[in-house]
């Protein structure tokens, strides 16, 4: 399978049943790769303005790249859609074994594209090159673990918040050890009643030296040495190191139980390690009452310190509850915090408690299944419950989506990524927040922007090619050395340009939905000093300045919409339609 060129997608139709070959227009290959850069030129494309995102109209891909099994480290895949968690485009991604499977099963195809809705609770199976529907009726209401091993082959399914429709339900594999978590992909899945995709192949092989070479750099680099030591867990020593773990619904920055949910106790119970056999060392496996875990960095941070918790035990229970139900563990961490917030300040009549994870995780049910009135407000996130009960103050959203735990009030940068991301708040299109937490109140404006807007676009080539994201770190040259063992020729310059176009396309697809500079705003709880200290603050007016800088360097006007001169260098003009507003005409008046 070496050199083996994807240049199709298999689309189906849930609602008529079918399945159907296409060729990929030979220009979005070359403009777009795949993964995040081609869901999203087919997400423009396809989608009317207004669509709902849990009606049938709503696109769901499910889309690889052209290095798809062969780069080191985790292979991943990109579930592309509109989030019903913010309206906004929503690129989100998942690894274990399902992307190395689906590599394998759909041949030559870069994406499946899932369109309508199902009669029935629905599963397809992918192999060959082909794909087919089966009833999966049978698996209503079944938690993700469960869901994984009724079938043979690598599974990626809901649980039942997907089945519920929660805003912010994942896409699950592995049984539930990985998602693609952020924004809802899970509840758009649901509601076309797919409860799972089986993949059934085995990946590319090829390019054995060119890996082992990679994988060697990875492990001597810095972000190798971190993740051996550490994986991501260690986000939280981090955070609390520097004042910015947001604690107890962001009331202060540093958590005195940091150390009880840090990664020191997690490594201590660590039964081992993911992939060992990928050459790249993975999270780390721990035993709960409810069997094995994998707790990330978001885990602790918004399950644990979010939520006043410092036994690791229970956080790593709640983050277990939350992997098998299928919820992403930011929003819903955010959403349990509100609403202990919301109790204190008498909004709602609740019995909540920071440091309770007993009555957490029973929330955490009830948000998943929609059971009760506030587990069904809350399904709809933060920002829909601000909406029915107040608290707007509380806990922070951008675009409608729950912020990481990483408070912004020491890093400027990091408030700038989570307002201008293109999914709602999110600290994995940049991180700033790594290097101008330590930099005193040195960083200038100009240097806060280019710390965002390379980081912005970098990943969009990285999402683009679908590799492990602190792998593709290693790959100074954007992965041109990868493509071109695969025969495709770019340089270095023409992915960097690639990963502009993906962002400038994204951000075409949430103007036509209505998104401008009001939605790229400092969320309320943020605009008050963290901890009291004015030295860690961020001026609403600064503020508002270092987003005309951040417009000003994307080439966008004044509203934050792009320019025809940046389109047409781009090489984005003629994609634009007549229902995307700019910030100058495409046509003369």
């Amino acid at each position: 399978m070496t050199g083996r060129h994807r240049d199709s997608i298999l689309r189906v139709d849930l609602t008529c049943g079918t399945v159907e070959r296409e060729r990929v227009p030979e220009e979005w290959r070359r403009r777009f790769l795949g993964g995040k850069g081609l869901g999203a030129r087919y997400l423009y494309e396809e989608l009317a303005p207004g669509t709902d995102p849990l009606g049938p109209a709503n696109l769901l891909a499910f889309a690889l790249g052209p290095l798809s099994g062969y780069l080191p480290g985790e292979s991943r895949y990109a579930a592309v859609t509109k989030s019903p968690l913010t309206g906004t485009f929503l690129d989100s991604y998942g690894g274990g074994a399902f992307p190395d499977a689906l590599a394998g099963a759909l041949s030559d195809c870069l994406a499946l594209l899932v369109v309508g809705r199902a009669d029935e609770r629905t599963t397809l199976v992918v192999e060959d090159g082909d794909a087919r529907l089966r009833s999966a009726a049978a698996l209503g209401g079944a938690d993700v673990e469960a869901t994984d091993t009724a079938y043979d082959g690598a599974v990626a399914c809901v649980g039942p918040a997907g089945e519920s429709r929660v805003a912010y339900a994942t896409v699950a594999t592995d049984g539930g050890d990985h998602h693609a978590g952020r924004g809802g992909a899970g509840a758009v899945m649901g509601a076309k009643r797919l409860k799972a995709i089986v993949a059934r192949g085995d990946p590319p092989e090829g390019h054995a030296d060119l890996r082992e070479r990679y994988e060697r750099a990875y492990e001597e680099s810095d972000v190798g040495r971190w993740q051996a030591a550490g994986e991501t867990v260690e986000s939280l020593d981090f955070a609390n190191e520097v004042g910015a773990l947001a604690t107890r619904g962001w009331q202060t920055g540093r958590f005195e139980g940091a150390e009880g949910i840090g990664v020191e106790p997690i490594r201590e119970r660590a039964v081992g390690r993911e992939h060992p056999d990928r050459g790249v060392p993975g999270g780390f496996r721990v035993e709960t009452d409810d069997g094995e875990s994998v707790p990330r960095g978001a885990t602790p941070m918004s399950l644990g310190a979010g939520l006043g918790i410092d036994d690791v035990d229970a956080v790593a229970a709640l983050g277990a509850t939350c992997d098998r139900l299928g919820l992403d563990v930011i929003s819903a961490g955010s959403a349990v915090a509100w609403a202990i917030r919301a109790a204190e300040r008498g909004l709602i009549d609740r019995d909540l408690a920071f440091g309770d994870p007993g009555a957490a995780r029973e929330l955490v049910r009830e948000i998943a299944t929609r059971s009760t009135p506030l587990g069904d407000a809350l399904a709809d996130g933060v920002a829909a419950a601000v909406a029915t009960y107040g608290g707007d103050d509380l806990v922070p959203t951008v675009k409608s989506m729950e912020l990481p735990a990483y408070d912004p009030r020491v890093a400027p940068a990091m408030a700038l990524a989570y307002a201008t991301s293109d999914r709602g708040a999110c600290h994995r299109r940049a991180r700033p927040i790594e290097e101008e937490a330590f930099a005193a109140g040195t960083w200038t404006d100009a240097e806060r922007v280019r710390a965002v807007v390379s980081a912005q676009d970098a990943r969009s080539v990285r999402w683009s090619l679908v590799g492990d994201d602190f792998v593709a770190e290693t790959l100074d040259d954007l992965g041109a050395e990868w493509l071109e063992a695969v025969g495709l020729d770019y340089t270095r310059e023409e992915l960097a340009r690639l990963g502009e176009r993906v962002w400038n396309l994204a951000r075409l697809f949430n103007a036509r939905e209505g998104f401008d500079r009001a939605d790229d705003r400092l969320p309320e709880p943020l605009r008050e000093p963290l901890d009291g200290d004015e030295a860690r603050a961020i001026d609403p007016a600064a503020f508002e300045h270092l987003l005309d800088a951040y417009y000003a360097a994307r080439g966008w006007g004044e509203n934050g919409l792009p320019t025809r001169a940046t389109l047409a260098r781009l090489d984005l003009l003629e994609t634009a339609d007549d229902a995307t507003p700019l910030d100058d005409p495409l046509t003369d008046p």
